[in-house]
């Protein structure tokens, strides 16, 4: 069966099946149908649980690969909504899940940076993100000498959308404490340490989260944002403008079927996330205008 497979692949067979009953091993034949392969594969799945499972098995079958994981990371969601008759607006509710969007993070990062991910996914996956391009062009770089200062590196990270911490270092956050920068990457679980010198950057350090014990010791470090939806400053600002026209599309056509309120409370919802987006460079149910 397997070689079967393998050979229908190779002759670019659009859609190849493989039948059996439960406990057959049909996930060990897919595990051989990618080593033999050795292409970036993507599994998808019905539902998280399974997803689960087969991202376990993968991972045990592929200990050296990129193994990730990717499903949705709402434990509770609730769109937002509109009801003109009580001209009442119901903000969007939802609860995330810090450990999948972790997973989710190391998926794409994975993605862009290795050429032997094996992605077990729900059909979480369908749904756009920004070109493999644009994250690596957001990344920040950096490692042993390089000439930079501690604050233009700050600088750097709160650009990629990190929030700049005082306190307590958390997931998505950095801190600046005389001459050390800690970077927590969505991610990871465990946070980089950078010190600074009068030469740049002296070390790259991963460190435990609690004790901020040294792991291990890096000659480089590629940050990625803080965000998926990250882009250029052009597309940015082509984006806003195609928010704007589209905006206006909708206001005329209210005001053609009679329906004012609704035109006020659209171009009032759109215009103050827009004000958002061009001061803070997000906003809340950012990813309505992923279209654009």
């Amino acid at each position: 069966a397997i070689e079967n497979l393998i050979s229908q692949l190779e002759n670019s067979q659009e859609r190849c099946v493989l039948l059996g009953v439960t406990g057959s091993g049909k996930t060990f034949a897919m595990a051989q149908v990618i080593e033999k392969l050795n292409i970036p594969t993507l599994i998808m799945s019905h539902n998280k649980t399974l997803a689960r499972q087969l991202y376990q098995e993968m991972a045990g079958y592929f200990p050296e690969n990129a193994v990730d994981y990717f499903v949705s990371h709402y434990d509770y969601y609730q769109p937002e909504a509109y009801l003109p008759k009580r001209d009442l607006y119901i903000d969007k509710e939802l609860s995330i899940n810090e450990r999948i969007e972790q997973e989710r993070f190391a998926t794409v990062a994975s993605l862009v940076s290795r050429p032997d991910c094996v992605i077990v996914s729900s059909v979480s996956c369908i749904y756009g993100l920004n070109p493999p391009e644009t994250f690596l062009e957001s990344h920040v770089r950096c490692h042993i000498g390089q000439q930079i200062e501690p604050t233009d590196l700050l600088r750097e990270l709160i650009g990629l959308q990190y929030v700049r911490s005082n306190t307590d270092l958390a997931r998505g956050s950095c801190r600046l404490r005389g001459e050390v920068l800690d970077v927590w990457m969505p991610s990871r679980d465990d946070p980089l340490r950078i010190q600074f010198d009068f030469d740049g950057v002296t070390k790259i350090q991963v460190c435990d989260p609690v004790s901020w014990e040294v792991l291990d010791t890096l000659d480089e470090a590629w940050i990625h944002p803080k965000e998926f939806f990250m882009t250029s400053p052009e597309r940015f600002e082509n984006a806003l403008e195609s928010i704007e026209t589209e905006l206006d599309g909708r206001i005329a056509h209210f005001k053609s079927v009679g329906k004012e309120l609704e035109a006020h409370r659209i171009e009032q919802k759109t215009r103050y996330d827009l004000e958002m987006l061009r001061e803070i460079g997000h906003c809340q149910s950012i990813e309505n205008y992923s279209l654009h």
